[in-house]
């Protein structure tokens, strides 16, 4: 009997799940037209997040070195840590001693530019070949 009520619960949620998933991608697609309202609203989102970790972590007692110390501890485990706080372009940028591309001329970009559509083109005719 348990395992029936479960197996029920279980496709409600999915049904859920697939329309939450559903609405998300039409808010995205309309929001994708306004960046900074885009912009505000996913803001607003990342502070109430915050705001309610804070304030678990407050409930819980935690000192500054503990939260600092698990915040620490979480990111590097999950691999966010790096990734989140330097981003993996400026890494891969820096190991291929490239510049940033704040750092780049124009002349530099536009040349990045017809390369890309070089490639671009070479393996749409690569493609085409193996049709």
């Amino acid at each position: 009997m348990k395992i029936m009520l479960l197996l029920i619960s279980m496709k409600k949620l999915k049904k859920i799940f697939k329309y939450v998933n559903h609405i998300k991608l039409k808010i995205r697609h309309i929001l994708s037209k306004y960046p900074l309202l885009y912009a505000f609203i996913g803001s607003i989102g990342v502070v109430l997040i915050w705001r309610g970790v804070w304030t678990i972590a407050d409930d819980m007692g935690m000192s500054g070195f503990s939260s600092l110390f698990w915040g620490v501890f979480i990111s590097i485990v999950s691999g966010l840590f790096v990734s989140f706080f330097v981003g993996d372009s400026i890494i891969i940028s820096g190991i291929k001693k490239e510049k940033r591309i704040d750092e780049k001329t124009e002349e530099e970009i536009k040349k990045e530019e017809i390369t890309l559509k070089e490639i671009k083109k070479e393996l749409k005719d690569i493609k085409e070949e193996i049709d």
